[in-house]
């Protein structure tokens, strides 16, 4: 087990980790109480509260990727498709995903693995939008704000416990099987899937340095 960290220090170690193992330092259960403190925590458009979460565990985890692998064979040129194959076999090696999704602007709406799907449920967006029309046209993009919000905070959380992540998006592709499967609202559209799992050795020392934009061209600070 790894010991906790500070948020402030998840903050700065928090980097995309393909590099996963199908191990975690914490439990199914804690995983699941990291998820709701989120729900329960993270910030929402006029107190939307929009997102909406699925937990996968273990061969549900790797049956979505499954699902994936299947619908991009049908696509993605042969010759073309090996890369594709080790990038999923990379995905479905960690120990879990949490997915995410928004609502668009549209009238229309294996073992010891896990996976959480993120949802934005589109009936409070539409909601919000008859109540408060001035603000109808930016609801969608706030919708979209809470749910980022909530995919770092919850990103940020695993780094504490430990874990490593990334960020897929393998959207719209897999949302009607998903919602056949799990029985997902069709209108809850998927945008984003954080895999996550024990880091493997050498891959956080392994990571190239951060390119970072200067602070000065980023950071404007007036009245100190």
């Amino acid at each position: 087990m790894t010991s906790r960290i500070s948020l402030d220090d998840a903050v700065h170690l928090r980097r995309s980790i393909y590099q996963l193992t199908k191990t975690s330092t914490i439990s199914d259960d804690r995983i699941v109480e990291i998820v709701q403190d989120a729900l329960e925590n993270c910030p929402s458009t006029f107190n939307s509260q929009s997102t909406r979460i699925v937990v996968l565990l273990k061969e549900e985890h790797t049956k979505f990727w499954k699902v994936v692998e299947d619908i991009l064979k049908a696509i993605v040129p042969a010759d073309q498709f090996e890369h594709t194959a080790q990038r999923l076999t990379g995905f479905s090696g960690g120990y879990g995903t949490v997915s995410l999704t928004f609502w668009l602007h549209d009238d229309k709406p294996q073992a010891d693995r896990v996976k959480i799907l993120f949802y934005e449920d589109p009936e409070v967006t539409k909601g919000l939008q008859t109540k408060m029309p001035l603000y109808a046209d930016k609801f969608p993009g706030w919708a979209e704000h809470t749910s980022a919000i909530h995919q770092y905070a919850i990103w940020t959380a695993l780094e504490a416990e430990g874990l490593g992540a990334n960020l897929q998006h393998y959207n719209p592709l897999p949302n009607q099987k998903a919602s056949e499967i799990w029985g997902i609202p069709q209108e809850w559209p998927l945008i984003a899937q954080l895999v996550f799992g024990g880091v493997a050795e050498g891959a956080r020392e392994n990571l190239p340095k951060k390119d970072q934009t200067p602070i000065e061209k980023r950071l404007f600070v007036h009245g100190k």
